[in-house]
């Protein structure tokens, strides 16, 4: 248990798993007394998994208590050896910085069976001339991102945490949140009641806790709405990446396994209804006269999705025994692909602050620790931020005079190496 006068924690309770069936046992039998937990993760998606299996060698090297507790059943995992992708399945374009930290964790070679590597990006903007074309081979890395099948990496994280001696309380949820001194106590939905010394909010921003808190956040809606389904196409992608501006805003390809791409294609807010209900020919149709024939013939649709987009930003990510990750603390545009990865970085850095702080004799959560924490963090986030608002942002104006800059911007961006090099190392991740 941690120690509020900075004294290393004790050895970690009881281990608790995933099971495969979906449920999960928990680390004591409910005594309707509080216990205490060094870290306490509240979601258990990408970002939540991610932080779990992040902090193993914490965990391991320093008897951290860690508990992970997930609204929704997991599901039965299954093996890899039996996995299945759906052509409907939801992906995520990662960048090669996030595919070194999942090396780190032990889990890229298993993440890597389903990934799609990108070796091209292509720029572009509907009836300009001028395109930027960012090569993986300009940089001397095998590819420049991979686009993975959400799914997949979920049960990747999944089974790895698994093996993790890690507390589990899924499916629960956290019905009341309240300061205490040294973190905070979360009642479940169970009835169990935990005092943590370092909460980590990576739900997504759905729960309320961030409100119940008083964190607020500043929302900018872009009144547009995000189109996603997946495409299949008539020739190979051949690992392109494609971002194209329209004027009824951006939409980007992503490459996935076969002859296929996941499509998120951007509407004015209202607009996007009729083609949601569009006939798949039709919308096939419309799409091609949208986006042109660079990437092929568009011949099947998938199943078709709508999200409204907005920037949102809270406005505090840490306190003192409190960290908020992920869409709850930051969601950005999906065109510029920086949301996740943005995300797991924090995760890292988090983890790279906790260790620190536990090798200067401080806990998890104390003060010291989240300002490292913050610190490590703000100059990213704020960047990225700006890199995606304002992307999405320039190609939305429509002037002519405009429109003109950006298609000669683009055509000398496509001579100058240096500072096509840069965009590409800013798209991997790899600069922050």
């Amino acid at each position: 248990m941690a120690q509020q006068n900075g004294a290393t924690p004790s050895a970690a309770t009881p281990e608790a798993a995933p099971l495969e069936n979906g449920e999960a046992t928990n680390g004591a039998a409910f005594s309707g007394e509080a216990r205490r937990v060094d870290v306490a993760i509240i979601g258990g998606g990408l970002v939540g998994a991610s932080l779990g299996v992040a902090l193993a060698g914490v965990v391991d090297t320093h008897g951290l208590s860690v508990a992970v507790i997930e609204a929704a059943a997991l599901g039965k995992h299954g093996s890899p050896e039996s996995w299945q992708p759906s052509f409907d399945a939801r992906a995520s374009a990662i960048a090669t910085g996030s595919a070194a930290h999942f090396e780190t964790l032990g889990v890229w070679s298993d993440m890597e069976r389903e990934a799609s590597p990108i070796s091209l990006i292509h720029v572009s903007e509907r009836g300009r001339l001028g395109a930027t074309r960012l090569r993986a081979e300009e940089l001397s890395v095998p590819a420049l991102g991979y686009v993975i099948p959400n799914a997949w990496m979920g049960l990747v994280l999944h089974r790895h945490l698994a093996d993790l001696p890690l507390e589990w309380h899924c499916p629960a949820s956290v019905e009341q949140i309240v300061p205490i001194a040294g973190g905070h106590r979360l009642t479940l939905s169970s009835g169990e009641v935990l005092e943590a010394g370092l909460t980590v909010l990576a739900d997504g921003g759905r729960s309320g806790l961030k409100e119940a808190l008083g964190i607020t956040s500043e929302a900018t809606p872009y009144d547009q709405v995000a189109l996603i389904a997946n495409i299949a196409v008539s020739r190979p992608h051949r690992g392109v990446a494609y971002e194209r501006f329209t004027a009824e805003g951006p939409m980007a390809l992503l490459p996935l396994p076969g002859q296929a791409m996941e499509l998120v294609w951007t509407h004015p807010a209202g607009t996007e209804q009729r083609r949601l209900e569009l006939s798949d020919k039709a919308f096939l149709d419309e799409l091609q006269s949208s986006f042109g024939d660079r990437a092929g013939g568009f011949l099947k649709v998938g199943s078709r999705h709508a999200y409204p987009l907005s920037l949102v930003q809270a406005h505090e990510t840490v306190r003192p025994g409190l960290a908020v990750l992920g869409n709850a603390a930051h969601a950005l545009h999906p065109v510029a692909g920086q949301g996740f990865n943005l995300a797991l970085r924090s995760v890292m850095d988090l983890v790279e602050a906790i260790e620190n702080g536990l090798d200067a004799g401080e806990v998890p959560g104390s003060p010291a620790t989240m300002h490292d924490f913050e610190t490590r963090r703000d100059r990213d986030r704020r960047n990225v931020i700006r890199f995606s608002d304002g992307l999405i942002r320039l190609f939305g104006i429509d002037q002519p005079w405009l429109s003109h800059a950006r298609a000669a911007g683009l055509i000398g961006l496509n001579l100058a190496g240096p500072l096509r090099r840069a965009l590409a190392r800013r798209a991997m991740g790899s600069e922050r």
